[in-house]
This record gives structure tokens, C-alpha cells and sequence, in this order.
């Protein structure tokens, strides 16, 4: 079982930033991935960002620019450094960690508890 340890969330004005880190109990194996996904309330949960074993990363259409994913050399740590938040940014942002398959299709087997991102207008 792989624990995933986040912080970083908070309330903050719209247009200012947040860094949002996740600290899994294990490094990321070939073929698997770690990311951010959220969910804002009456929504659907969706992606937000993920960086793979090979360094790709992907973003949520939404994201236009604001966010950066990274992760660290050991690969047990991603980092969300968020941009010009906008209220609609609002959300429960999760971290995940999954395993990549073919085709660009990821599958998020471990998830974190969840931190709550507010931005105010």
C-alpha cells in the first residue's frame, strides 16, 4: 500500500499562487506516474496535471499556462506550483499515483487524502 502525504492548500486571492507538494511512501517504478487531480463541489473529478517516470507530463485543459508540475530526482515527491489562481480553481486537489499504459491512458491506483485550494475574488 502506497501512502501519499499532502500539503500546501489554502485560501488565497484570486490572481495569487500556491504550491501544493505530495510525499509518497515510495518511489515512482517504470511505467507508473504521480499527479494532481481535483474536484470542486457538484463537479466531476478531473485532471489536473501528471509527470510520468520519463519526465512527460500532461495538463487539464483548463490549466492554460497557470501550473507546473515537477517531481524530484528521488521520484517520491510532485510539487503543483499554481499561477494567477482563479476562483473557479476552487476545489479538493488529490494526489495520485497510477501506473502508464500505451496509448496515453493512465490509470490513478493510490490517492491522498485530499487538500482543500479556496480562492477568493
Amino acid at each position: 500500500q502506497v501512502q501519499l502525504v499532502e500539503s500546501g492548500g489554502g485560501l488565497v486571492q484570486a490572481g495569487g499562487s500556491l504550491r501544493l507538494s505530495c510525499a509518497a511512501s515510495r518511489s515512482i517504478f517504470k511505467t507508473e506516474f504521480m499527479g494532481w487531480s481535483r474536484q470542486a463541489p457538484g463537479k466531476q473529478r478531473e485532471l489536473v496535471a501528471r509527470i510520468d517516470d520519463t519526465g512527460n507530463t500532461d495538463y487539464g485543459v483548463f490549466v492554460k499556462g497557470r501550473f507546473t508540475i515537477s517531481m524530484d530526482n528521488a521520484k517520491n515527491t510532485v510539487n503543483l506550483q499554481m499561477n494567477s489562481l482563479e476562483p473557479e480553481d476552487t476545489a479538493i486537489y488529490y494526489c495520485t499515483l497510477g501506473k502508464r499504459y500505451g496509448a496515453g491512458r493512465y490509470s490513478p491506483n493510490y490517492w491522498g487524502q485530499g487538500t482543500q485550494v479556496t480562492i477568493s475574488s
